[in-house]
């Protein structure tokens, strides 16, 4: 009898282990917040992020901007909106990352969409 149970316990973390894999089959992604800074192209857009770090030697806080090109397919976003992005495969020579969603609307695109439906 205890041989049964240990080989159903050994089939049971068989099982377990070809599950945890598969669970973590797509790997997590780097996301990022930022400000949308341009819209100028089609289907692509340029984020600001602002990061803030200390001085190695001195303390300091200081922040740095960096920009990056994110794909965003439906053309959604505005200048100014907070917004999230992913990670992604190079989609082009300088975009690696992919619009996850719009964080939070800009006044200014808030006034356009009401102009448009007005």
């Amino acid at each position: 009898m205890s041989q049964t149970n240990a080989s159903e316990a050994q089939a049971n973390e068989v099982n377990a282990s070809a599950a945890a894999p598969a669970a973590e089959k797509q790997a997590r992604r780097n996301e990022k917040v930022g400000q949308v800074v341009s819209t100028k192209m089609q289907k692509t857009i340029v984020v600001e992020i602002e990061m803030r770090k200390a001085h190695p030697k001195y303390k300091r806080v200081m922040k740095t901007n960096k920009k990056f090109y994110a794909h965003d397919e439906q053309n959604s976003a505005r200048v100014g909106d907070v917004v999230r992005i992913r990670e992604t495969r190079p989609l082009s020579k300088l975009k690696r990352w992919q619009l996850e969603e719009i964080v939070r609307r800009s006044a200014l695109a808030q006034a356009e969409e009401a102009a448009s439906l007005a």
